[in-house]
């Protein structure tokens, strides 16, 4: 499948925005972001006039990029949430922070949703007491996300308990640190999702 495996930082700069691609080095004043916060290339530094369009293309990729969701898949889940009752980019949003991957990494189990949908897709992630391995399979209110016994002691994860304390768990999630054990307790709300994102702009580019 194929999968950006470039410089992560550069993603960061590209969209004007920390989108913490790189886990606890997102945090440090080694942030690529942090040292050089204009878009890559040799007319970084310049400024641009952008138009409608370009607006919501960069809105969209932001999106895209936070979550790791290749372009044929997130028209996918655009077309879902649009046929879904409510609003639709608020659909979207949801179906993305319910994504299994997405839900390792907010629960603490990993630095990063890359480090998450690595974890997952080797089998270290238990939902329901059983072994799940798809990163995009989509949760439930009430599914129980839990680590492997056998993979508790892994570096990754060991990586992740210590800088839990750098993010925190949000309202529709619950954690249990010591059982490294999680539950999905009610639908993600638009209010969940903090970093800064205009999905009415995804919609607008996608309605053309």
């Amino acid at each position: 499948m194929a999968r950006y495996t470039g410089p992560k930082c550069r993603l960061c700069r590209r969209e004007g925005m920390k989108l913490y691609l790189k886990g606890d080095r997102c945090y440090t004043d080694k942030c690529a972001y942090e040292r050089r916060p204009y878009p890559p290339g040799q007319h970084g530094r310049r400024r641009k006039k952008s138009s409608d369009y370009d607006i919501q293309l960069r809105e969209k990729q932001k999106v895209r990029r936070i979550y790791g969701v290749l372009e044929k898949q997130f028209r996918k889940y655009f077309e879902i949430a649009e046929a879904k009752k409510g609003v639709t980019g608020e659909n979207l949003l949801r179906m993305l922070e319910l994504r299994l991957d997405n839900v390792v990494y907010r629960l603490g189990f990993a630095v990063s949703r890359d480090q998450a949908r690595q974890l997952v897709t080797h089998g270290h992630i238990l939902v329901n007491g059983k072994k799940a391995d798809i990163p995009s399979m989509q949760l439930k209110v009430n599914d129980v996300v839990k680590v492997a016994e056998k993979s508790k002691d892994i570096p990754a994860i060991k990586e992740a308990q210590e800088t839990l304390a750098r993010r925190e768990c949000p309202s529709w999630l619950e954690v249990n640190v010591e059982k490294l054990e999680g539950r999905v307790k009610a639908l993600p709300r638009r209010e969940d999702i903090t970093f800064p994102v205009n999905e009415n702009l995804i919609v607008e580019l996608y309605s053309k």
